[in-house]
């Protein structure tokens, strides 16, 4: 029972965080006069929820085993998604809770998909909580990648484990050493991307929207035509940059700051992460030549350049209507929506070091069919990798298809045709955002699908933030016996 308070007290502390975050959309409602308690209303509900969780489950002890770390882990993003859909119930959009909460877990699972079909005048409160919403959202994803997915050795997620010694005992107070440092470096790279959208022609108010949905790698926007809104190159290569630096895996600028200024030359992971980047604008690059598009050398540079990171990262933020560029852009975007980023960044899919390790051990098993008698080791960055790792890495690349195809068959049953329910599925458990084709691609969105379907990719965004493991595991009733 010592274990589950310190779960809800963990909780409590969240909502009331999360309170105190409700708080600056109140404050734009009165500068842009919005005249309406929402947010009012609604941090004072989330708070007094907080607050009374964090009374009743006071302990001296605050420790975690294994099966609280992963109730812990699940329900504080399913009970900030639920909280954070209070201010979209209030607001004068008319949404439905099921529209509320959808577009609360796109926002807390930096997926960046939207039921709101008019962004250029919804009121400017409900904006900016969508931009923080996926600025928390982004920042409690690398604290839950450094510091609580490794120790619970989720497909291979514990090569990144800060410190070998760790024990889900030392959870609570590890996440707050390494959630200051990180705070300082999201804040200063959230801070500049701000400076440099402001400095590149945006308002103040886009600007520091925009700054914490590219750092998130998330991809909510202002405006319903997302970055192609301003036609600015600038802020494009800009948007371009920041995504970048939201995609390297965060462990790196912690190792950069105590000391080891090397390690973004050296890292395994951001080495494929940059290979990855400049084969895919490659290809696109030359397939927009070849297919005789209306761009200019540069604009066809920039313009591949700018939705092969954007696609690729999960950010989802969209120049132009990539659907319409032929068969070849839908099928290649599909491929990068599984790749993801980078472990212990912002963003998403299955994730850039999983391949890699996959890609040694299918080299590894070729070498043994042609020197049966030989040995074969896999290292990544110089640590050797045991079959266990291999094998949870496998596990889980197959558990994530399995269960976008089953995501997929959910989408189809209600209606959807063969690319919605194909994209929506991906674009979900991989919180990338828009999907493809007419009705969720880049120039649509998601308020037309049926409810269940929201429901259901509601459900795939969660896994897919979750690295899967994480919430599956809470359905086993093996799992809770001692």
């Amino acid at each position: 029972m010592n274990n589950n308070k310190t779960v809800f007290f963990a909780i409590g502390v969240l909502l009331v965080i999360l309170g105190a975050f409700m708080l600056i959309p109140f404050f734009v409602q009165f500068i842009y006069d919005e005249k309406n308690s929402t947010f009012l209303s609604a941090a004072s509900v989330t708070a007094f929820i907080g607050i009374l969780l964090v009374l009743t489950n006071l302990e001296e002890n605050r420790k975690l085993n294994l099966q609280q770390a992963f109730l812990l882990t699940t329900l504080s993003w399913l009970s900030i998604a639920i909280f954070g859909c209070i201010p979209f119930l209030l607001s004068n959009l008319n949404l439905s809770f099921v529209d509320a909460f959808f577009e609360s877990m796109s926002g807390i699972t930096t997926t960046g998909s939207t039921i709101i079909t008019n962004l250029d005048n919804a009121p400017k409160s409900i904006l900016i909580w969508r931009a923080i919403l996926q600025w928390l959202g982004g920042i409690g994803v690398i604290v839950m990648a450094i510091t609580i997915l490794p120790l619970l050795n989720i497909g291979g997620m514990q090569l990144f484990r800060m410190e070998s010694s760790d024990t889900t005992e030392k959870i609570l107070p590890r996440t707050r050493e390494v959630t200051l440092i990180i705070s300082v470096i999201y804040l200063t790279l959230t801070f500049a991307c701000g400076i440099a959208y402001w400095s590149a022609g945006m308002n103040i108010f886009d600007s520091i929207a925009h700054s914490m949905t590219t750092i998130a790698t998330g991809g909510f926007s202002t405006y319903s035509n997302s970055i192609g809104y301003f036609q600015n190159p600038k802020i494009e290569i800009i948007a371009i940059i920041f995504i970048i630096l939201g995609s390297i895996p965060f462990i790196a600028y912690l190792k950069f700051v105590k000391g080891d200024r090397k390690i973004f030359l050296k890292d395994t992971q951001i080495k494929g992460l940059i290979y990855i980047l400049i084969t895919s604008i490659f290809l696109m690059f030359f397939y927009l030549i070849l297919s005789n598009k209306e761009y200019s050398f540069l604009e066809n540079l920039r313009i591949s350049t700018f939705n092969v990171v954007s696609v690729l990262s999960g950010t989802g933020y969209v120049t132009a209507d990539f659907s319409s560029w032929g068969k070849f852009p839908l099928v290649f975007f599909l491929f990068l929506m599984f790749i993801g980023g980078c472990a212990g960044s912002t963003t998403c899919g299955i994730k850039i070091f999983r391949f890699q390790i996959l890609g040694h051990f299918i080299i590894n098993q070729i070498k043994k069919l042609v020197y049966p008698r030989g040995v074969f080791s896999i290292k990544y960055n110089n640590e050797k990798i045991s079959n266990t790792f291999i094998y949870s890495i496998i596990t889980f690349i197959f558990l994530y298809f399995f269960i976008f195809f089953i995501l997929a068959a959910f989408l189809s049953i209600n209606g959807l045709d063969f690319i919605t329910a194909i994209s929506g599925s991906a674009s979900a458990i991989s919180n990338v955002g828009p999907g493809l084709g007419d009705i969720i691609g880049p120039n649509g969105n998601f308020s037309d699908l049926p409810n269940f379907s929201k429901l259901s990719l509601s459900l795939g965004m969660l896994l897919g933030r979750l690295e899967l493991f994480a919430v599956l595991v809470l359905f086993f009733p093996s799992f809770w016996k001692n």
